[in-house]
This record gives structure tokens, C-alpha cells and sequence, in this order.
């Protein structure tokens, strides 16, 4: 009936254009402009695919019958409009300027519709605007009121039509207001042209707001058309970036945007940390100032006032330095040290930090820690706390900033049970409920709380833990808050998983086994199972590569060498592992050779199902970013917390992640990656707690001490509670 009904209507538009050409005396000179809007109307028709009459812009029909009816009857009505009024349009010249203005609107869609610019279920708004603008024109009216009412797409569309020169710069910024409202990062970039308009100060005030890091740059450049426009605003947080501008280290600077605005602080005052050019940099100075500063924005952020001071995140803000300055001044040299058995060498740069600084330190470092600095970091953090630390205090010190992070990373390290030692009991009971309550606006606390429970190794934390979610659960449940009743009870079915494995977790939450990998879900159409690992021409990277490629051996595997990667073929099971060569990073090489090898695996229609991440996390991002998509395995170092897991589980939804809590280990990930190659390329399904069960007996007996500490810091994939909660979770959403 449905086709009937479209067929129908199909027929119903030609017979309404042919009744209109029947019985309407077209001149001749006219009816090509007539048979460019009949043109424009089928070829707007086959958008969709097919010339039916009708136009699908989704599922419901009602919908559907308003767009085919919009391009068929509402050009022809225009055309009869035009052909019959010869008391507005008395010459030839009128009907054909206004023929040609309806097969233009037609026109633009369609091109904009291909550009995906404008949906189809905008034709019937765009026509209807059209049409009353076009008779403005013809009444000698302004087309502006009928812009301002517009969308901004039928707006831009319409202004090129009808927008004539005394109307036009009005128009063009009405459609830019419009733009602007949509597009609002994108007013610098955007504004030069309207620098004169009455709006154009505001904007730039806005800009400033919403990206002083961005906004200074154009600042700096005074003497183009955005920069005049800057340096001539009079607001005072404008006049304090364009100052800033014309500072050395002016980036220094920005963390402190919002108390220089209100002379909380002053450029002075923050210039004895900051120096002149590369002389009289106070590294530590400056950093105690970051952490200061952070204690008291973050006062403002908590109830009641839930305020975020000015440049506190994005790039340059207040967040990201700290973190950057965390990791430069004292989590790397730490690092690096890390082989150093001398604690008072280890940890020197650490000794001038104040115990709300290395609690910053350490949870802005999370990324970044090794295991060792970490546990010599807190070690330290409760002996400048004084003989009875009291984690209490700390925590109000800092107002709570960032805790739960501080929690999940205790109990990733096993220090969690000695951190809630340090408050009497019914305070860290208190804290424990905190940290699981409100996670229905706070997905990567949620993500933090599902990692903190594996690492847990007190059944009665663990357990008053698991209550303490299922409350929440029950609270939402009674105040019906949909979000919550998610979140907590995919919390509840995930812990209860870990300590029962007959809870079968694709049933329950919609999620790829999670204890399992089968054989053939991992194998390409053609049966293939690929590999592909991503090598950086670091110190490290160079150092592992060797081992890495002798681990291939000839009895089992065909090894072939490019110039830019190695290819690993079994020699049964269709294994197939393809690795960049660690080239030397300083010159980009090892850069070069990850794109020439991600192409010659396109161009092979050789798509990785196991993706393996051979490098600091520093360079994680770079590898997230050449992730093909879908891969079924991620094997990585510290996998960075809930951004890069996010991230991960975007490019590769169903993907079981392998991460540490410590840097990869060559030893480690190469006797986990030949297990998996063993077990493919015999064609069996991979089962992780078996394998995991194997090599710890393996790693257990590893007469390095360092190997058997690293081993104990991997995570299996159906232990990662966090990716486990997170991809259930974009599984939930994306399903309602």
C-alpha cells in the first residue's frame, strides 16, 4: 500500500505540472527557465536515490509527504504565480529574473543537501522562506525581517538569491549573526569582514571568554584586520589579553587570566616566577603558584556556586599547565631516575613539594607515573603529612579537587586501605560514599570508581563499595532518574561480575564476551587475522625492536623486510603481523614510515584486528590517531585514564584492552603477543584468564624482580573495568 500511495503521489506532481503548462500560456522564450525548474525538482528528487515523487528523509512518512510535497507543489504554484501576476510583473524581463531565482533556490539545496550543509527536512522551511522573500522583492518590501526569522542555512541561501547592493551588507550580517550562534569558536577566524558592524566588539569579547589562548595569538598580530579589532575593544579582560600579548612568556601568564581580571594577582607578582625570557625561572615557585591558584578556583566551582574561573581548562588554561609542569619539573626527572636505589637522589626533585603540590603531582601525572615514583610519591606525601596524617585535612585542603582520581590511583597502587587509615572511620566511610555518589553527570568518574573496584584487594572496602553503588542504584530507581538507573546498574552487574564469572555480561549489558576472544570473530572476510604494531625511534624503541623481530622465528613465521616495516606471516593460521621500523624520531622517520604502512595496508584491504602500542604514552596519541577502527585488540603501556580510553573505545568499540598501570615492558608484551599469535594461528578461541593464568606462572618464576613488580602492574581485559563500563555504557546510550 505504502508504494501505491508514493506512486500515487508521484503521479499527482506531474499531472499538477503538466495541468499548470496546459493551462498557462508559456511563451516560448520563457519555457526553458520553466524546464530548468522541472530539471532542478527530479534531480533533487534522485537525492534519495530513486525518481518516485517522493523525497525519504527518515522513517516517518508523514515527514516524508510534507518534503516531495514541498518540491513539487511549491515551485509550480511560484511558476503559475509568476506567469499570472502581470499587475506586479509586467515584463518579460521580471517573470524570467524571478523563474531563474526559483531554479536557483532549487539549485543551491541540492548542492548544499550533497555538501551534507542542510538536511532534507529543511526543503519545505527553505521554500517557505523563499517564497515570502520573493514576493517582498516583487512588493518593493525588506527581505530583512523575513531573514532574521530564518534559519541560518535558509538564511545564507536566500541572501544569495535576493540580497541586492543596499540590502546586502545587512543581510550578509544577519546570516553571519546566525552563523556565529552555531559556530561560536570560530569568530576570529570568521569576523574580519564585519570588523565595523555594531556586534563586533561583543563578539570579540566573547572569543576572549571562550579561548584567551587562541585569542592571544591573533592579538599578537596588531596589525591586521582581527588584531586592530582587539586592541581597540575597551572590556577589560580584552585589554588585559592584547596587554599580554606584548609580554614575553605571555603564555605563563594565561593560568592566572581570571585574578589578573579581577587584581587578585599581577602581572608583577606573577613575573618573580616567571622570569625574563629563559633567565629567572622559578620552576618550583611558579608551580606552588599553579596549585595555589587551582586551591582556590576550585572553591568556586563546588556548590553553591558551580563557577569556572576564566582560562581554567583547554589549552595554556590553568589544568593543562599544572599537569605540563607536573610532568616536567618533577614527575619525568623522577622517572627517569628510576633504576636510582638512593631515595635521596630518586626523589630530590620532589622534596621542596608541600602536600597539596605532590597530591596535584600525582593525580595530574596519572598518565605519566611510573609505579616506583608513584608509591615513593605518596611514601612521601604522608611523612610531610606529620606523624598522624590526617587524609581528611588533605583532601579539605584542596576542596576536594580531583579526589577521585587520588582514590582510584591509591587503589590501583594498593594504597587506598593505608590512605583511609589516615581519617577515623566514619570519614573515610563518608569519603568511599562521595566517590561512588553524583556519577550521573560525571561519566569519567564513573569510569574511575569501575577501575578502582579491580584493584581493591579489601573484601570489606570492596564489598561496602559494591553497597554503596547498589544504594545509588535504588535512590535512582525511586527518583526515576534515567541516567543514574544506567550508570549505577551497569556499576552493580560489572562488580558482581568479578567475583562470578557465571554473571554473563553480554547478555546483561549488551556488550562482545568479555572473557573470550573466538577465532573466527577476530579473522577478516578472507580468514586473515592482522596484526599491526607501532614502533617510535626513540632510545626505547630502538632498544626493544631487535628482540621484537628475533622473536619471529623461521620455523613458524615468514618474515619479510621493507625499507620502512617488517611483515610476519605464519607459516599456519593465517597470522599476519605487520610492524613500522622504530626510524630515527628526531628527523619524523619512524612518522613516515607508520603512514607508508598504514597506506600499503589500505591499499591491501588488510585491516588490524590487534593493535599493539609499542612506546611511552607521550606517544599514545599519536597512535590512537592512525588507528584504522574496529580492531578486536588493544594491547597498550599506561593506558592514560578515562580520555584515551574514551578515545580507544570510539575508534574501536568492541575492542578488549590490555593496559599497565606502569610503562609497557618489552619482555612482558612480547611473551603476550606470541601467546595470542600461538593460540590464532592454532585456530582456537583465545580465553584470557587462561592465558593470563599461564604466564603469571611463567612471570612468577622470572628471576627479575623489576619483570615479575611490571607483570603484576598489567591489567587483563575482562578486569579493565573501566573500558568494560564505558563501552557498555556507549552501548546503552547509543541503543536509547
Amino acid at each position: 500500500m505504502k508504494g501505491l500511495f508514493f506512486t500515487f503521489c508521484f503521479f499527482l506532481f506531474l499531472f499538477d505540472a503538466v495541468a499548470f503548462s496546459d493551462t498557462t500560456n508559456i511563451p516560448i522564450g520563457r519555457r526553458s527557465r520553466h524546464d530548468d525548474i522541472r530539471n532542478e525538482q527530479i534531480s533533487i528528487d534522485k537525492l534519495d536515490g530513486k525518481l518516485d515523487g517522493t523525497l525519504r528523509a527518515g522513517e516517518d512518512e508523514n515527514i516524508n509527504v510534507q518534503v516531495a510535497d514541498a518540491l513539487y507543489r511549491k515551485p509550480n504554484e511560484l511558476r503559475q504565480w509568476i506567469e499570472t501576476n502581470d499587475a506586479q510583473l509586467p515584463t518579460n524581463n521580471d517573470k524570467v529574473r524571478y523563474l531563474r531565482n526559483i531554479a536557483e533556490v532549487l539549485i543551491y539545496f541540492r548542492i548544499s543537501r550533497k555538501q551534507n550543509e542542510i538536511k532534507i527536512t529543511d526543503l519545505p522551511a527553505l521554500l517557505a522562506t523563499f517564497e515570502k522573500m520573493l514576493k517582498a522583492k516583487v512588493s518593493k518590501g525588506s527581505i530583512l525581517p523575513i531573514l532574521e526569522a530564518a534559519p541560518y542555512m535558509v538564511a545564507k541561501i536566500n541572501t544569495r538569491i535576493f540580497a541586492e547592493e543596499n540590502d546586502r551588507s545587512a543581510a550578509e550580517a544577519i546570516v553571519y549573526l546566525k552563523y556565529i550562534n552555531l559556530n561560536q569558536d570560530k569568530i576570529l577566524q570568521t569576523i574580519a569582514p564585519f570588523a565595523n558592524e555594531s556586534f563586533a566588539d561583543s563578539l570579540v569579547v566573547l572569543a576572549c571568554k571562550l579561548n584567551p589562548v587562541q585569542f592571544y595569538n591573533y592579538a599578537q598580530s596588531d596589525r591586521s584586520t582581527v588584531g586592530k579589532l582587539i586592541h581597540r575593544n575597551t572590556n577589560n579582560m580584552v585589554a588585559q589579553v592584547a596587554a599580554l600579548s606584548k609580554t614575553n612568556n605571555a603564555l605563563f601568564y594565561f593560568p592566572f587570566l581570571d585574578d589578573l581580571l579581577t587584581e587578585r594577582q599581577s602581572i608583577d607578582s606573577i613575573k618573580k616566577y616567571v622570569g625574563n625570557g629563559d633567565k629567572g625561572y622559578d620552576s618550583v615557585g611558579y608551580f606552588k603558584l599553579l596549585v595555589k591558584t587551582a586551591t582556590a578556583y576550585s572553591k568556586r566551582m563546588a556548590k553553591p556556586f558551580f563557577d569556572t574561573a576564566i582560562a581554567y581548562y583547554g589549552a595554556n588554561g590553568l589544568l593543562k599547565t599544572m599537569q605540563t609542569k607536573a610532568l616536567q619539573h618533577f614527575i619525568i626527572p623522577i622517572n627517569n631516575l628510576h633504576e636510582e636505589n638512593n631515595l635521596a637522589i630518586r626523589m630530590r626533585a620532589i622534596q621542596p613539594l608541600a602536600p597539596a603540590e605532590l597530591y596535584y603531582m600525582m593525580v595530574l601525572g596519572e598518565n605519566e607515573i611510573y609505579t616506583s615514583s608513584y608509591k615513593h610519591s605518596f611514601e612521601r606525601l604522608l611523612q610531610l603529612m606529620g606523624p598522624k596524617p590526617k587524609g581528611d585535612s588533605l583532601l579539605l585542603s584542596v576542596n576536594f579537587n580531583q579526589f577521585r582520581k587520588f582514590i582510584k590511583m591509591a587503589a590501583n597502587y594498593n594504597q587506598l586501605d593505608t590512605f583511609l587509615k589516615t581519617m577515623p572511620p566514619e570519614r573515610s566511610e563518608q569519603l568511599m560514599k562521595a566517590f561512588v555518589a553524583q556519577l550521573e553527570n560525571n561519566i569519567e568518574g564513573a569510569v574511575d570508581v569501575a577501575d578502582s573496584y579491580s584493584s581493591i584487594s579489601n573484601k570489606t572496602l570492596q564489598q561496602a563499595m559494591l553497597e554503596n553503588v547498589t544504594d545509588n542504584e535504588r535512590a535512582a530507581i525511586t527518583s526515576n532518574n534515567a541516567k543514574a538507573k544506567v550508570i549505577y546498574g551497569l556499576l552493580k552487574t560489572i562488580f558482581l561480575s568479578l567475583n562470578d564469572n557465571t554473571i554473563d555480561l553480554s547478555a546483561q549489558i549488551g556488550i562482545p564476551p568479555v572473557y573470550e576472544v573466538g577465532d573466527k570473530y577476530i579473522r577478516d572476510a578472507k580468514g586473515n587475522l592482522v596484526e599491526q604494531v607501532f614502533f617510535y625511534g626513540d632510545k626505547d624503541g630502538k632498544s626493544f625492536y631487535p628482540s621484537f623481530r628475533n622473536s619471529f622465528s623461521g620455523k613458524e613465521w615468514k618474515v619479510t623486510e621493507k625499507k620502512e616495516w617488517m611483515e610476519a606471516i605464519s607459516l599456519k593460521g593465517n597470522v599476519m603481523v605487520f610492524a613500522n621500523k622504530p626510524l630515527d624520531n628526531n628527523d619524523n622517520l619512524d612518522d613516515t614510515a607508520q603512514i607508508h604502512l598504514a597506506k600499503y595496508l589500505a591499499e591491501q584491504n588488510l585491516k588490524p584486528a590487534v593493535i599493539v602500542h609499542r612506546g611511552h604514552s607521550y606517544w599514545l596519541e599519536r597512535t590512537m590517531s592512525r588507528m584504522p577502527g574496529d580492531a578486536k585488540i588493544v594491547l597498550l603501556g599506561s593506558c592514560g585514564g578515562y580520555q584515551n580510553l574514551n578515545q580507544i573505545l570510539e575508534i574501536n568499540p568492541d575492542a578488549h584492552i590490555i593496559s599497565t598501570k606502569e610503562i609497557g615492558t618489552g619482555d612482558i608484551n612480547r611473551p603476550i603477543l606470541t601467546y595470542i599469535n600461538q593460540v590464532f594461528a592454532s585456530n582456537e578461541n583465545l580465553s584470557w584468564p587462561k592465558m593470563w593464568q599461564s604466564l603469571s606462572s611463567i612471570f612468577s618464576r622470572d628471576p627479575s624482580k623489576s619483570i615479575r613488580d611490571s607483570w603484576d602492574d598489567y591489567i587483563p581485559p575482562y578486569k579493565n573495568l573501566g573500558a568494560i563500563f564505558l563501552k557498555a555504557y556507549n552501548k546503552k546510550i547509543q541503543s536509547e
